[in-house]
């Protein structure tokens, strides 16, 4: 086959991806409610400026010694910041800066039971700092897992004259100045039974291997002892963290050997973090109430920890790996290039951006240009292969999926302050010899049969909800198969790994 004859093959058959994605979105659709601060202005400052100066101040105040390993999970204090803020920002030190895909944080409920572990529904949850976008796909995958893990507003709502639950919104500023854009998955524990502990770690586990994912465990320890008998239970606990088994966790609380609020929270962390490959948890910093204010006769104790796996481990089973090296300012300059480059074709006036700001966009890559208008897929076109350098792929990708896919009409100049871009950047393709090996939310799937081809993006499956067999079935529905195909002698599974980023999650439209 020549160049050009493989070149429009490989177009052709990116063409046909993401039809699932466009092809079923109805009344699943997450909750669009925006949960807002309940104790801003009481546990911890109402101004964004002044909030921002002193989780600063926490952090550049926190000691770090070095640790080896990846930083899997955290488990911090949720009292007022002048008591625990100096406390919560040793765990927070250890991430500052860094990339996740998802941030999951726990927190047990003060405010009323039921039982089961509550996934916020809704579209967000805002502090003063600004509103952090909830991973909808990620919740409801979440909540599919267990009869005691529901999409619930319990635990989340903020109502009139009545008392909100803080736990889980304190962590959320630390987070924001720490590590800037994330999405996050808020689960409030109305029930801390073993029961539903296993179910929600195994949830976790399960759902989060292979992510750049980032639990928090929000808990206070031991409340209104004296010093000295504080200080004995809460050795108990960190002893029970440094051990790193929540099953011994669990039972130093049930009795009454240690106390913490958010015991819960932690040992449902402490599973899912061993799932995805941590091998010990480090105590970072301890304080009690009575090391602020002087009073030693009733005390509420704090500490900071952090979990680890050894670095490389990843989160799970990987076939591939999408570390892209892409900067956040090289995604924004391929965002705003596809951008440019559509409005260009259309007589639309556009910056185009300047000169590529990274060697790593000279590289040949393969990607996806993928157009939404008001949510509904609108086009999508890429090439699987590196056949050519990434920006000239995004540019030739973003033209194609406005005015070549087959499915849509092409992209009028009317549509252009519509469409919401999202970008897939590949790795090599890899053969699948098992489909265990297979992660939902990671790997994007090729299924060939004969002359069938279907290709899906990782994020496909995880808007949809779908688990490993459904997303192969659909991989092969894509290619005109039987569902059960991947299944038969004679087809071939293949699979890649994406980074995946929009215009919404950067911010810049």
């Amino acid at each position: 086959m020549g160049r050009s004859m493989k070149t429009a093959a490989v177009m052709l058959l990116a063409s046909l991806v993401a039809g699932a994605a466009g092809a079923r979105k109805d009344g699943n659709a997450m909750d669009r409610t925006v949960r807002t601060p309940a104790v801003a202005g009481q546990f911890y400052a109402d101004d964004p400026k002044a909030l921002r100066a002193e989780i600063t101040r926490y952090l550049d105040a926190a000691s770090s010694k070095p640790f080896a390993g990846e930083v899997v999970a955290l488990v911090s204090p949720h009292a007022a910041y002048m008591y625990s803020g100096q406390v919560a920002a040793y765990a927070y030190r250890l991430v500052r800066d860094a990339r996740y895909d998802a941030v999951v944080v726990i927190s047990p409920c003060h405010v009323e039971y039921f039982p089961y572990a509550a996934v916020y529904p809704g579209a967000a949850y805002r502090t003063p700092l600004g509103e952090i976008p909830v991973d909808g796909a990620l919740a409801k995958l979440i909540a599919s897992k267990s009869d005691l893990v529901k999409l619930d507003v319990k635990g989340h709502e903020v109502r009139p004259m009545q008392r909100a639950e803080h736990s889980l919104e304190v962590q959320l500023p630390f987070l924001q100045v720490a590590l800037g854009e994330f999405a996050i998955v808020p689960i409030v524990m109305g029930d801390q039974s073993p029961g539903v502990i296993e179910a929600l770690g195994e949830a976790l586990g399960e759902t989060l291997a292979g992510r750049r994912a980032l639990i928090v465990a929000s808990t206070d320890l031991s409340h209104f002892h004296g010093d000295r008998e504080a200080r004995a239970l809460d050795g108990a606990f960190q002893k029970s963290l440094a051990a790193f088994d929540p099953g011994a966790l669990v039972a130093e609380l049930s009795r009454k050997g240690a106390e913490a609020c958010g015991g819960g929270p932690t040992a449902a962390a402490m599973i899912a973090a061993r799932k995805l490959g941590a091998d010990r948890c480090e105590v970072l910093n301890y304080a009690n109430s009575g090391d602020v204010t002087g009073d030693r006769q009733s005390v509420v104790g704090y500490v900071s920890a952090a979990m680890f796996r050894p670095a490389g481990a990843g989160g799970g089973a990987k076939v591939s790996d999408a570390s892209t090296g892409l900067s956040r300012t090289d995604k924004a300059y391929l965002l705003s290039l596809a951008r440019a480059v559509i409005a260009e074709e259309l007589g639309v006036e556009a910056r185009r951006p300047s000169a590529s700001p990274s060697p790593v966009l000279n590289e040949k890559r393969g990607a996806f240009v993928t157009l939404h208008k008001r949510g509904k897929l609108r086009g999508c076109i890429g090439y699987i292969e590196a056949v050519k350098p990434l920006v000239e792929t995004i540019e030739e990708m973003a033209k194609a999926a406005a005015f070549s896919d087959w499915r849509f009409a092409p992209v009028t100049a009317s549509e252009v302050p519509q469409l919401e871009i999202e970008i897939s950047v590949l790795s090599p393709i890899a053969p699948v010899s098992d489909p265990a090996s297979i992660v939902v939310g990671t790997h994007g799937l090729i299924v060939t049969r004969g002359s069938s081809r279907g290709l899906l993006l990782p994020q496909v499956p995880t808007e949809w909800g779908w688990d490993r067999e459904t997303f192969l079935a659909q991989t092969c529905v894509k290619a005109g198969l039987p569902e059960n195909a991947w299944r038969e002698k004679g087809t071939t599974i293949e699979c890649f790994s994406a980074d995946v980023f929009s215009e919404k999650e950067l911010g810049l439209r």
